[in-house]
């Protein structure tokens, strides 16, 4: 593996005699440059994700804001693909970011011809709100009516040939033309079948039966958002949706969400409507720090039980000889899930069980997790495996009747196969449960209609996702501001080995910004409760915000500690408070519309990343403690997953918990400090962050886990002098609107 480079601020271009890779000024990718001059650091990094991108390898790119990321990786990607006829695919999970991306995509256009597709999922594109099974239905319908309409009509056109050549007095003719009559008339009574019975999508008949070629070269002559391609559909009568599909085939550049990528079963279908095999596809992925949590996301499975008892009673109304296994082994594994969960949980503790998926142990050291054994005993029958072949033969053959009935128009909706989903489900539970790097979990919540159980197989290694993705594409970058240590991250990814990492560090003035290691215990759970604990963090806090000359915003490692000091804090700011399930975007907007404010966040929500706060938008952040997630039974097992996985049990916490935490703390950091021009402290509350406690601290600090150049900022400062510092600090940047506080 390639060293890592690090380039601290702005730094002239390294020449090929010095052993990196040179970029000429008249580099063939800087066609693709949209403004008038690269930076010299930017410039360097096209020039080296260039060359990567020649040599097949993938590049793990990190760079701080103002690096300018998304175009020194889409430049020459873009340049690559047009040389090597490949597609380029940039995707993210933060909204901000796409729409950072179509505007970067919208500027290059203008100076080179670039054909770009902004492409998002169905359920934000559909005109007529039906779930994906029914959507599915609609289009083979559909397609099998226009279809018919053109055999037809060519019937139709041959009729009408034959019936003049037998005018003529053509005897084969006329014939032949009777044969045709035949089957014309066979054809028209299916077509008034179809227009009569089955369910069609008139959307996407128009799609087919209508001359589109104005909106693909309305869609091709700029960078359209899903938005603009639903309004011109909504307008025209056509399906969005399907024409984007359409649109995508033989396009320079895609712009889309990690789950057209991540998720398996999407993924091979959107290279199919790329009309592009994985190995001509070239990668972006930007916030790539995220991609481990979606992928894990992507390879676990679940099941309810709410879908066993639909199965079961969709089992009462089916005749076929292999409803009895089939109901034999769905309804012994929803016995087994309400037994787990009936026998784990006390009376009070059912009554305490809300509307949140709250997970039980199941795991034993038999062996088998305590669902299987459930199973096993509560089955009964010839044998569970024979029995289990047969229910998903049972479930195949009802889905394919119920997609049949509606396309036929016997059903007004597509209906679910709960036989299906379940027998599926258990199938993997079998083996699953046991597989390496898989977790068996139940769950239980409650809603109008009691309480339920779930099971779940949850995937502790995300790289049985992501490491056969890398394999199959022609190269990927994935880019953010907090990618390092790049040696876990391509661990915990399966990036290949061959790869090249690069860093650039903070572009910006360093005499503009502040970060403050203070020095006060550490923040452990154990001690938050404590009242002079809480006194301690209290003070901190109040002086930061006292003396931040503007916004501040403060990170918490949950929610719960972000409410207990928004109702804590005496100040004057305005305070604002982050819930969860409260919408993000519109309280960030109160919040930065006012000028002397304080937002209450937990750093493991939506504010704490992928969102700029710039300028006056906030001056100060402040994280408090080292906000470790929950340390629950799945971090746990992700954590022995990765000891296996990477040889030791220490890996096992740094690459689970350590790295995103720290990962997360620096992405809290960079929500201030924008632009060269802006300016603003970042607060460290926690004796763990400081230099002068490494020692003592031992395995507790954290100061050495932040790269290099970001840990010599750390500024150590006692309690009592934090105040001291932000006024000297905020006075020097002439902050101040009048008189600032007195400390």
């Amino acid at each position: 593996m390639t060293e890592d480079h690090f380039h601290h601020g702005a730094r002239p271009f390294l020449s090929e005699n010095d052993g990196t890779a040179g970029v000429a000024e008249t580099a063939s990718f800087l066609r693709y440059f949209p403004y008038e001059e690269p930076y010299d650091h930017q410039r360097e990094a096209m020039g080296r994700i260039s060359d990567a991108l020649d040599a097949e390898r993938d590049v793990l790119f990190e760079g701080a804001c103002g690096t300018g990321k998304t175009l020194a990786a889409l430049v020459p990607a873009l340049e690559y693909a047009e040389r090597e006829d490949k597609t380029v695919v940039i995707t993210t999970n933060v909204h901000q970011q796409t729409r950072q991306f179509i505007e970067e995509a919208r500027a290059i256009t203008r100076q080179q011809p670039v054909r770009t597709v902004v492409f998002r999922g169905k359920g934000s594109m559909c005109h007529i709100d039906v779930g994906y099974e029914e959507c599915q239905a609609l289009r083979d319908t559909t397609r099998q009516l226009v279809d018919q309409e053109q055999e037809l009509a060519e019937l139709e056109s041959r009729q009408e040939e034959l019936l003049d050549a037998a005018q003529d007095g053509n005897d084969r003719a006329a014939e032949a033309r009777s044969a045709v009559m035949d089957e014309l008339e066979a054809v028209e009574e299916g077509v008034e079948a179809l227009r009569e019975e089955a369910n069609v999508c008139e959307r996407y008949y128009a799609n087919l039966t209508e001359d589109t070629d104005e909106f693909y070269a309305w869609l091709t002559e700029d960078v359209r958002t899903p938005d603009d391609v639903y309004d011109y559909a909504e307008e025209a009568g056509y399906c969005g949706y399907e024409l984007l599909k359409e649109g995508m085939d033989g396009v320079d550049l895609v712009i889309c969400n990690y789950h057209h990528l991540l998720d398996p079963a999407i993924r091979e279908q959107f290279f199919r409507w790329l009309g592009r095999d994985p190995e001509d596809v070239v990668a972006v992925f930007d916030e790539a720090h995220n991609i481990e949590e979606t992928a894990r996301e992507h390879a676990s499975t679940q099941l309810t039980e709410t879908t066993l008892d639909g199965a079961l009673d969709e089992l009462e109304e089916v005749d076929d000889y292999r409803v009895d296994a089939a109901e034999r082994v769905v309804d012994a594994y929803r016995t087994a899930l309400r037994r787990v969960y009936d026998e784990a949980l006390t009376v009070g503790a059912k009554d305490a069980v809300g509307d949140e998926w709250e997970d039980l142990t199941v795991e034993n050291e038999d062996g088998r997790d305590d669902l299987t054994l459930a199973f096993l005993d509560a089955y009964e029958g010839p044998g569970f495996r024979a029995d289990l072949e047969e229910a998903l033969e049972l479930g195949a053959t009802l889905d394919r009747r119920y997609q049949e009935q509606y396309k036929e128009g016997e059903t007004t909706t597509r209906k679910e196969c709960r036989v299906l989903q379940a027998a599926d489900f258990i199938d993997e539970w079998v083996d699953g449960a046991v597989a390496a790097g898989t977790y068996p979990v139940v769950s239980v919540r409650r809603d109008d209609a009691g309480l339920y159980g779930r099971a779940e197989l949850y995937a502790c290694l995300p790289r049985s996702v992501t490491e056969p993705l890398f394999e199959e594409l022609s190269t990927s970058v994935l880019m953010s501001a907090t990618l390092r240590p790049f040696d876990v991250l391509g661990d915990v990814l399966g990036v290949g080995e061959d790869r090249l990492t690069m860093a650039y560090g903070e572009q910006f003035p360093e005499s503009r910004r502040r970060t403050y290691a203070v020095d006060i215990p550490a923040l452990f759970a154990s001690s938050r409760d404590d009242p002079g604990v809480q006194e301690t963090v209290a003070e901190m806090l109040s002086d930061a915000v006292r003396f931040t000359p503007g916004n501040t915003l403060l990170f918490f490692p949950s929610y719960a500690e972000a409410e207990r000091y928004y109702h804590r804090l005496e100040t004057t700011a305005t305070p604002y408070l982050d819930r969860p399930g409260v919408r993000a975007q519109e309280l960030k907007e109160e919040f930065v519309a006012d000028e002397t404010a304080v937002l209450f966040t937990s750093l493991w929500g939506t504010l704490a990343e992928g969102v700029s706060y710039d300028g006056d938008d906030a001056r100060t952040v402040a994280v408090v403690g080292v906000p470790y997630p929950h340390l629950d039974d799945r971090s746990e097992a992700v954590q022995r997953a990765y000891a296996t996985a990477f040889g030791e049990e220490k890996a096992g916490w740094e690459y689970a918990v350590e790295v995103p935490t720290v990962r997360k703390t620096r992405q809290a950091l960079g929500r201030v400090v924008r632009s060269p021009d802006d300016f603003g402290v970042r607060v460290l509350l926690d004796e763990r962050y400081t230099r002068r406690n490494v020692r003592e601290l031992g395995d507790y600090s954290v100061y050495e886990s932040f790269p290099p150049e970001e840990r010599e900022e750390h500024v150590d400062v006692d309690p009592g002098k934090l105040k001291y510092a932000m006024l000297n600090f905020y006075a020097d940047m002439d902050a101040w609107d009048g008189q600032p506080p007195d400390p």
